[in-house]
């Protein structure tokens, strides 16, 4: 029986309903899986994208705080086929950027099964094909994809991480994580702990402070923070030019001493540099440096108090590892995320323990047994759409080829059968 989708099901294949998928299926409706499918119908190849939430990119839907902006420029951030608007500013809105994936998903009918938590995923040797079982909280059903090839696109931040820090339990203040904050707003006039310094703790601790909180931000480990700009040009695209022509290590050192000609000595406020150049550490160790957009004036005047690491905890005030006790009212954890992919995907060749492919940029795309990844090479939006382009030629050379030769084979049944007509 043909469903709505163009799709065969078979109640009895196996022991539960099975939908057999004439092409791949991409597992997260973030942009990665849309760029993605929008390669995919580019070359034609039918496909499924199932995704846990009600909506497309829930990561900035329904996890991420009002006053987030794209941190590159717009051209570095555009999903293949379709550019931004040209009346978009240089850095879009949160909302800008979801109006412009929903955009994209209708300009390329990208229609995905919303509600459908994947609950695990395996390659049966047997029939050389993909079995991902996935539960309906929709239907509250469960059905069985079985599919020639498997896109792994849940990305780098499909669960948010909480450090387990004594006391913690203790605590009495609001307790919530970067993917809940929405606005300074509800703190106004609260002592707030954002726990984290990355571009999230950063933004948060400044959103915080222009919502007349008071936040401390806590800096456990040292960090590279770079302007935005430097003299009208995004850091950015000034080290990716500089890059053409010059080495690495050299790019490093000139980015440090235009930024401490802007931003001047960071360490005074209690934010160490790491040893490594900002750009060494992305390429080495995937850690993004931190673009200042005005938290750092805020901690040169004294609105933000930068401290060192968390002891402990307790009911209203927490101790920090040089001995310091500051009260507080609430705590943000703004401690980022991690792969999910270990808890559903059983595979143990193309991805390592931490959820990512075991090889690096640019080559960690594909796998073995119709396996790809895309959205997990740490160089945000524009290696999801490099990854996306280059999974959707691979299966539409395979996937052409084999309905050229299916049709060729139809067409020859057909003659055979006309001839002893």
């Amino acid at each position: 029986m043909e469903n709505l989708f163009g799709l065969v099901d078979h109640e009895d294949f196996f022991s539960r309903p099975c939908i057999w998928v004439n092409g791949p299926v991409i597992v997260g409706a973030g942009p990665s899986g849309l760029a993605t499918a929008a390669c995919l119908r580019n070359e034609g190849v039918p496909f499924v994208v199932l995704e846990r939430a009600n909506c497309i990119a829930s990561l900035w839907q329904k996890r991420s705080y009002d006053r987030l902006k794209l941190h590159l420029p717009k051209k570095f951030c555009q999903l293949p086929k379709l550019p931004f608007p040209q009346d978009f500013p240089e850095y879009p809105s949160k909302k800008q950027f979801i109006d412009y994936l929903e955009t994209y998903a209708r300009k390329f009918e990208i229609n995905p099964l919303f509600n459908e938590c994947v609950q695990c995923a395996r390659y049966d040797e047997t029939s050389g094909l993909w079995r991902v079982k996935s539960f309906s909280s929709t239907s509250r059903n469960e059905v069985e994809y079985i599919c020639r090839w498997l896109v792994v696109a849940t990305g780098e931040n499909a669960e948010c991480v909480v450090p387990d820090i004594e006391g913690l339990g203790e605590f009495k203040g609001d307790v919530v994580h970067a993917c809940d904050y929405k606005s300074g707003e509800r703190f106004n006039g609260k002592k707030v702990l954002v726990v984290g310094c990355g571009n999230s703790g950063m933004e948060i601790s400044l959103d915080l402070c222009n919502h007349h909180a008071s936040p401390s931000m806590v800096v456990r480990s040292s960090v590279h923070v770079l302007p935005r700009e430097i003299f009208g040009l995004s850091t950015f695209e000034l080290a990716f030019f500089m890059l053409k022509w010059l080495p690495l290590w050299l790019v490093d050192k000139l980015l440090l001493i235009l930024t401490w000609f802007i931003l001047g000595n960071i360490e005074k406020y209690g934010i160490k540099r790491p040893p490594k150049g900002p750009l060494e550490l992305k390429n080495t160790k995937g850690k993004t440096p931190v673009l200042d957009i005005g938290t750092l004036e805020k901690i040169r005047f004294g609105h933000i108090n930068v401290v060192p690491g968390i002891k402990r905890f307790s009911d209203r005030n927490v101790e920090l590892v040089n001995g310091e006790k500051i009260d507080v009212d609430a705590v943000v954890f703004a401690t980022g995320y991690r792969s999910n992919v270990p808890s559903w995907l059983q595979e143990g060749e193309f991805f390592s323990k931490n959820g990512y492919p075991k090889t690096p940029f640019p080559h960690g795309w594909k796998g073995n047994s119709g396996l790809y990844a895309v959205g997990f090479t740490k160089k945000g939006l524009s290696g999801s759409s490099s990854d996306a382009m280059n999974i959707a030629k691979d299966i539409s050379k395979v996937w052409k080829q084999e309905t050229k030769q299916k049709k060729q084979r139809t067409n020859a049944c057909h003659r055979r059968c006309i001839s002893q007509f």
